[in-house]
């Protein structure tokens, strides 16, 4: 059997625009489809919406193959669904990151568990079981916790780009409009998405500021470094196409001019000018990367910098606090230089 994720821009505002069905004869695959719409119920965006649907599939499938059968009943899940789907993926060449194998199966583990709320069969402990979980940064008490099944994941290391990367990089472009993203995301730190999303309205000239719409469409109010709002100024003056709308970075040619750009032409002039500069890791994460990474070595408070990058946990802006060898010494070098000392005894 054949499954597959259809998208319906018609689906009302009760079901989620994705469903997942038998490709043969269109036949819905329900469980799946009832915890989809449970989240959309819930308004979580249509990219995360899309993301649950495509790991939902790839279970789906797995199970399919291995079971001859979509349809999951509470007497044909046994203890082992979560461990056997969590060893083929591990067995899977090229292997699949441990986050995305922690993420698919986390998402199968609350559609079983929406679907089958009195099933102890498959999440018995041994597997699941209780523990003490620490809030960040103990701030508060220990709350108990139920584990997941997970694969260890290697520490996060955010490797910022250097100076001579940047530069490369920068010399490469020649519009105000390709200059001016850049600068969003190296001295703004916004995502693609949230660069892309930007309207003429966001972006408030008196005031040097702009506003933004980060994930789950939070707003945010951010300030506009000079660099960047003069390129901006430039862009939207000189070579921005006429009555393109409410979009504020648009295409200046081929056949799309005027619309809004999209996240693949965003990626091909990445792609384009990381050829050109010969800098491979320049891509538009690494600049949010390098701005964080400049920013906590200025000295920015960490509630400052969480709403700068737009972070809804402290946790995840703590992923940025980390610092090289060099920094160690030179902190350690100037700590030392104001330390009170005993003298020596003696004379060495």
């Amino acid at each position: 059997m054949i499954f597959q994720v259809i998208h319906a821009q018609d689906a009302g505002n009760t079901r989620c625009p994705f469903h997942i069905v038998e490709s043969a004869l269109g036949r819905e695959v329900g469980w799946i489809n009832r915890f989809l719409d449970r989240e959309w119920a819930r308004r979580l965006a249509e990219t995360t919406l899309r993301a649950y649907a495509m790991d939902l599939l790839h279970f789906v499938r797995w199970w399919g193959s291995v079971n001859h059968t979509d349809a999951i009943t509470e007497g044909a899940l046994r203890e082992s669904v979560l461990p056997d789907y969590l060893r083929f993926q591990a067995g899977l060449h090229p292997q699949p990151a441990a986050a995305t194998i922690n993420r698919r199966v986390g998402v199968v583990d609350r559609a079983l568990r929406a679907e089958f709320p009195d099933s102890a069969s498959p999440f018995v402990p041994g597997f699941h079981y209780l523990y003490w979980r620490r809030s960040p940064l103990c701030f508060s008490r220990p709350s108990l916790a139920l584990t997941r099944m997970r694969v260890k994941q290697p520490k996060r290391i955010v490797v910022p780009l250097s100076v001579d990367e940047v530069a490369r990089f920068w010399s490469t472009f020649r519009t105000s409009r390709d200059l001016a993203i850049v600068g969003l995301m190296l001295l703004q730190g916004l995502r693609l998405k949230e660069v892309i999303a930007l309207n003429c309205d966001d972006f408030i000239r008196a005031e040097a500021q702009i506003r933004v719409r980060g994930k789950g469409n939070k707003p945010r109010s951010l300030p506009l470094a000079s660099e960047t709002a003069l390129l901006l100024d430039h862009y939207l003056r000189l070579e921005r196409p006429k009555d393109c709308g409410q979009p504020l970075l648009v295409s200046l040619k081929g056949p799309a001019r005027g619309a809004r750009m999209t996240p693949a032409g965003m990626r091909s002039l990445f792609r384009y000018h990381r050829r050109t500069s010969e800098t491979a890791l320049a891509n538009p994460h690494r600049f949010r990367h390098t701005f964080a990474s400049d920013m906590v070595r200025a000295g920015i408070s960490l509630p400052a910098l969480m709403h700068l990058m737009g972070h809804a946990h402290i946790s995840t802006t703590m992923v940025y606090v980390q610092i090289s060898p060099r920094d160690v010494f030179e902190q350690y070098a100037r700590a030392v230089a104001q330390q009170i000392r005993p003298s020596l005894p003696i004379s060495i």
